[in-house]
């Protein structure tokens, strides 16, 4: 067993892992996994997790940290899906796991990449993550075959149909015809599709970029007020040890105030922020 993980803290690969084999097992439970309430499905996933991982993680922090793992990894399955249907309609431009990153960096509202392999080779075959694959449509022609409104019987005068006064319907355009066509559209549109994801990369790159600077700027304007104001109460400070009365203070007092006034005057004239060590100023007139 694994020694005991502080509560709280950044969660490790190995915990999501125990935590997405703990809800596999749990949730999908031939028997019982659709019969559970939430709350007793969460206790037994936490009972598996603690047994799987040897952290002391609360049930709380498991259903949170299996919230943004369920949107994480229901974007990836969004974004291969795609992927997977590009490749399928021949716009294999790119790699397939390439399509789906970039596809997952554009669905924003999260990480702009993906990183949790390892608990998605756990859930991709839960019937939440599965990826149905959905080629396009096979197209015979774009014509039907028979038309509905026209008779099956063996009884119709084939002269009626092939009457010089009604017009005959445009011949239906080849199967390889079809395919260029769609085939063309398709991969302008993968280009398109790419080009703007790239462009809205870009574009969010540098909005990162700009308020990263911005935020550099505001730090330093707050470092430089914080040191303005401190050099201001200083200088408050100093101004009221200058300005004591000490004609009516006992000699203690006064020789302690006068002591105060030397440093002022130290500061001032030397820009030494130590205590007052020297006798330079042991003229009673100052």
């Amino acid at each position: 067993m694994a020694s005991s993980i502080e509560v709280g803290g950044s969660w490790s690969t190995n915990e999501d892992i125990a935590l997405c084999q703990s809800w596999v097992n749990i949730s999908h439970d031939p028997i019982t996994g659709n019969e559970m309430k939430l709350h007793h499905m969460w206790s037994k996933i936490h009972g598996e997790f603690c047994q799987r991982s040897g952290s002391i993680r609360t049930e709380m922090a498991l259903s949170s940290r299996w919230k943004l793992l369920n949107k994480e990894l229901g974007k990836w399955r969004n974004a291969l899906t795609k992927a997977k249907a590009n490749i399928q309609s021949c716009q294999n431009l790119t790699d397939e796991m390439i399509q789906a990153q970039m596809w997952f960096g554009a669905m924003g509202q999260g990480k702009k990449s993906f990183v949790h392999f390892h608990c998605w080779e756990i859930v991709k075959d839960c019937s939440r993550f599965k990826i149905i694959p959905t080629g396009p449509p096979v197209v015979m022609n774009e014509t039907p075959l028979h038309d509905s409104t026209s008779t099956d019987s063996p009884l119709d005068s084939p002269m009626e149909t092939e009457s010089p006064f009604v017009p005959r319907p445009p011949r239906p355009i080849g199967r390889k015809a079809v395919k260029a066509k769609r085939g063309g559209t398709s991969t302008n549109e993968c280009v398109q599709l790419l080009e703007q994801i790239a462009k809205s990369t870009s574009l969010r790159m540098e909005g990162d970029l700009k308020r990263d600077e911005m935020d550099v700027a505001r730090e330093e304007t707050f470092v430089m007020q914080q040191q303005m104001a401190q050099e201001k109460d200083i200088e408050d400070r100093e101004m009221k040890i200058m300005a004591m009365d000490t004609s009516h203070m006992s000699p203690e007092t006064k020789a302690y105030w006068k002591l105060r006034r030397r440093d002022v005057m130290r500061r001032k004239l030397f820009h030494d922020d130590g205590p007052s060590n020297t006798d330079w100023l042991n003229d009673e007139n100052h």
